[in-house]
């Protein structure tokens, strides 16, 4: 266990982290296409066709980091005081949050491609891991089991999502999806546990 003088205080990170998702979670809309791009007077169809290859990912990835900030509060709010090796974890953890705008983008434009959605799946895959972490390590051994299947669901769906690009890239998206349970889950859970 730090020092007490090595403890750093998770509400100086809980505010960074609030502008963090708060920027990275409007960012998702900056590769929308431009009016620029439309007809002078486009159709129902030129829009659709024009716009909803863009947002279905771009509400994809707002939700799923929204997920991500409500299951990132609670934790700080769990443990509110922790270690430089925790700090900076969850650092790390901001900075995956940092870059979904950019794999949004590239999704929203090319997800049809293979390995764009691998990417994608991967990078989600990456910010599950290290929010899963984070709840081991917040717990600190405690067996709060309804908690900890919360976090390491996301893991196994979007790996899963992850494989499915690699043969079927368009399914992908519906195994991915199946990450929003994971609130759900630790909810039925802890009401179980209560009853």
């Amino acid at each position: 266990m730090p020092a007490p003088d090595d403890l750093f205080e998770m509400r100086r990170l809980e505010a960074l982290s609030n502008t963090i998702f708060g920027v990275a979670m409007t960012l998702l809309a900056y590769n929308l296409p431009k009016a620029s791009g439309l007809s002078a007077a486009p159709d129902w169809t030129e829009l659709a066709r024009t716009y909803a290859p863009h947002v279905v990912p771009l509400m994809l990835s707002f939700i799923i980091a929204g997920v991500f900030w409500f299951s990132h509060q609670r934790r700080l709010a769990m443990a509110p005081q922790a270690g430089r090796g925790v700090v900076f974890l969850n650092l790390l953890f901001l900075l995956s949050i940092i870059v979904l705008p950019a794999t949004n983008g590239l999704y929203g434009n090319l997800r049809d491609s293979t390995v764009v959605a691998v990417l994608y799946g991967l990078h989600l895959t990456v910010i599950a891991a290290l929010n899963a972490v984070l709840w081991l390590l917040a717990l600190g051994g405690q067996r709060h089991f309804d908690t900890l299947a919360g976090a390491f669901l996301p893991v196994v769906v979007f790996l899963l999502g992850t494989a499915t690009a690699v043969v079927a890239p368009a399914w992908a998206p519906y195994f991915w999806s199946l990450a929003f349970a994971a609130p759900l889950l630790g909810y039925f859970s802890r009401r179980r546990r209560e009853a």
